[in-house]
Formats: structure tokens, C-alpha cells, sequence
């Protein structure tokens, strides 16, 4: 039973026919979503696009048991319609969520507590581009990597929409913030968000530059998404006691590392993934954010870089634009 004016029936949205490349995320007509107990519905107007999106695309990343099976992480609208024992949000309330899935349509299903208000000032388009990828650093870099204020810190693909937030919070937490990209472009992009330095990956050797930061001791904390024979080399580029946290796997799976370096500076190499987690558990992380790091992005202090916009009935070219690997922050689906 919802407490609102009742759902339109049929929604539009965009789902992956096949698994394949950009061009099987075919728009088509879907039923609109009903929310249970502790749940609401969110009138979308725009979705963020992220890795995962195109991982399930293609077939490798399948949505956890009981998710929509359509793409879409993350979304930005009005509230539409609340459950029964929804207590703090209204119809109308503007509001950005974390979902676990179907996101690229116009009306998607999460729980209340995955649900954050949109910061004042913030379009939309703006405000889609926050869920998936704060939720994702904060958890990773300050839950499981321990940053500290004065602490130093690495980021790979710093100039990626993980990356570009990344380099932002810890900035504003206190810590240095060292980043790769594999483009001046990129790496001019990182600098500007507040990295002391950025490491041309394709020119660059990161845990030479690394060391030379941080006067030989090498880095606290480092967040990857490429893995492969990265693994070894931030071993190398890692200080005495220094946290590597693991959350892709863009360079492969596998990895041929000296596992007596962990051993010897005591390291500690971990890893998650976020969209099979818990309600509770991103119930807290959505709490932790809206205490922590809502009031940042409320001056401006802290706020997503936005890339491309694409209308959601043009997904597959946000897919592309993704897939080029060019974009710099977030590429970001106009709902309407």
C-alpha cells in the first residue's frame, strides 16, 4: 500500500536484450515499480553510468538475486510514491539514491535508507552522479584504507569518476593526494581537483614518483581499479604499514606478485564490491555520507565532474563514450 497518488502503470526504460556491446540497451515499455514495506519510488530524472553498467552489459556481471535486472546504479528525482513505515521522506522530496539496479528508467524501486537529500543548488544531472560513487569512496578509502588527515594517498584512474571524487575528499580530509591518468589532459584534471601530483601512467613510472613525494617512505593508502601487474608495483610504492584497497580489475584478475613485500612492510591488501552488500550495511555508509560529506558538497567544497550527458534512450552512447575511455568525471543519462 503506497501513500501517494497512484503510479502511472507503464514506464519507459532501458534494458540489455542480449549481452553483447552498446547497441543491445534497447529502450522498451516496462511496469512501474511498487513500493514494499521500508522502500519508495523515485520519479527519475537522471542516472549515472558507471563501470558496472557495462559489466553487466556484456554478461559479466550479473545483478544480485532479487534486483531489477535493468542497469543503473544510481539515480536523481522526486519522490513518488513511500511504503508503508516510511517515516522521513515526502512525495516530492528531491532526492538521490543508491540503487541496486534499474536506475535507466523513469521510475525505480530502492530502500528508503539507500535514499540522500539532492544538495542545495544541485541539478539533477548533478545529483545522479553522487550515490554510486561516493558511497563506493568513502567506504573504501576511509572505512577499509583508513585515510587520515596528513596521511598520503594514491588513486588510479584518478581522472575517472571513482578517481575524480577520490582525489576530492581526500584533499578535503587533509590528506596528499597523488593520482595517475594516461593523458596530460587528465592528469591537468587531477591537479585541479587538489592531487600535489599526477602521473602520466602511459610516460611515468607511479612508484618512482611516489617515493620521491613522500620522501623515499612511500604511500599510506591506495586505491586501485586496475589490478594485473599493478598488484606488485604498489606493493613497491606502498609505505611500512600501508593499506592497498582493490576495487576492479580493469588490468585482470590475476596477478603475479612478491607476497613477501606485504609481509615485510606489513601491508594490508583488501578489496569489495558494494552492490551485493547488505540494505543495512549501505544503510550506515548512507548515514556516514550524509553527516561526513554532505556538508562539502552543500559549499561546493566537494562536487562531482561532470563529463557527458546523453538522453536515456541513447544509453548505448554513454556506453561508448565510457568504453573510449576518454571521459574525464561522470557521464550522466537525462531521464527527464
Amino acid at each position: 500500500m503506497t501513500k501517494a497518488h497512484p503510479l502511472p502503470a507503464k514506464m519507459t526504460a532501458v534494458a540489455i536484450s542480449e549481452p553483447g556491446g552498446p547497441m543491445v540497451l534497447k529502450p522498451e515499455r516496462r511496469e512501474v515499480p511498487q513500493p514494499g514495506p521500508g522502500e519508495i519510488v523515485v520519479r527519475v530524472h537522471a542516472a549515472g553510468v558507471n563501470r558496472p553498467d557495462v559489466l553487466q552489459r556484456r554478461g559479466v556481471y550479473p545483478p544480485p538475486p532479487g534486483a531489477s535486472d535493468l542497469p543503473g546504479l544510481e539515480v536523481a528525482g522526486e519522490v513518488a510514491a513511500l511504503g508503508d513505515s516510511e517515516s522521513r521522506w515526502r512525495v516530492g522530496d528531491q532526492v538521490c539514491a543508491l540503487t541496486p539496479g534499474g536506475g535507466y528508467a523513469e521510475y525505480v524501486r530502492v530502500p528508503a535508507g539507500h535514499v540522500l537529500p539532492v544538495p542545495a543548488g544541485f541539478t539533477y544531472t548533478e545529483a545522479a552522479a553522487l550515490p554510486e560513487t561516493f558511497f563506493t569512496v568513502w567506504h573504501n578509502v576511509f572505512e577499509r584504507g583508513g585515510l587520515k588527515e596528513g596521511e598520503s594517498f594514491l588513486v588510479h584512474g584518478g581522472s575517472s569518476g571513482i578517481g575524480t571524487a577520490a582525489i576530492q575528499l581526500a584533499s578535503a580530509f587533509g590528506a596528499r593526494v597523488i593520482a595517475t591518468a594516461g593523458s596530460k589532459e587528465k592528469c591537468d584534471a587531477c591537479l585541479k581537483l587538489g592531487a600535489e601530483r599526477a602521473v602520466n601512467y602511459r610516460e611515468e613510472d607511479f612508484v618512482a614518483i611516489a617515493k620521491d613525494a613522500t620522501g623515499g617512505k612511500g604511500v599510506n593508502v591506495i586505491l586501485d581499479m586496475v589490478g594485473g601487474d599493478y598488484v606488485s608495483r604498489n606493493y613497491d610504492a606502498a609505505s611500512m604499514d600501508g593499506r592497498i584497497v582493490q576495487i576492479a580489475t580493469l588490468g585482470g584478475a590475476m596477478a603475479n606478485a612478491d607476497i613477501s613485500k606485504l609481509m615485510v612492510k606489513r601491508l594490508v591488501h583488501t578489496g569489495s564490491a558494494l552492490r551485493p552488500r547488505t540494505v543495512a550495511f549501505k544503510n550506515a555508509l548512507a548515514a556516514a555520507l550524509e553527516a561526513q560529506v554532505w556538508p562539502l558538497l552543500a559549499t561546493r567544497r566537494v562536487a562531482p565532474v561532470m563529463d557527458m550527458i546523453f538522453p536515456l534512450r541513447e544509453a548505448w552512447r554513454a556506453h561508448e563514450r565510457m568504453e573510449e575511455g576518454d571521459h574525464i568525471g561522470k557521464i550522466v543519462l537525462d531521464v527527464g
